[in-house]
């Protein structure tokens, strides 16, 4: 049997919503092994003067644990 956990993390590029996800997965693989899977709860924007300065997300990441 196995055991999952899931975890909450956020994450942010200056390119797109994809990158910021792509960035806060290869993050959290540095510490965290086994991870299965991953979906974006939330977006958001970062906007100064009228413009867009980054896409935001947070991720809730699921791994599976060690025995």
């Amino acid at each position: 049997m196995s055991v999952a956990k899931i975890i909450e993390i956020s994450a942010s590029s200056t390119e797109s919503f994809e990158d910021a996800a792509r960035k806060g997965i290869r993050e959290a693989s540095k510490s965290i092994k086994n991870i299965s899977g991953a979906w974006v709860k939330d977006q958001e924007i970062g906007v100064k003067d009228g413009e867009v300065t980054d896409f935001r997300v947070k991720l809730k990441i699921t791994f599976v644990i060690d025995k």
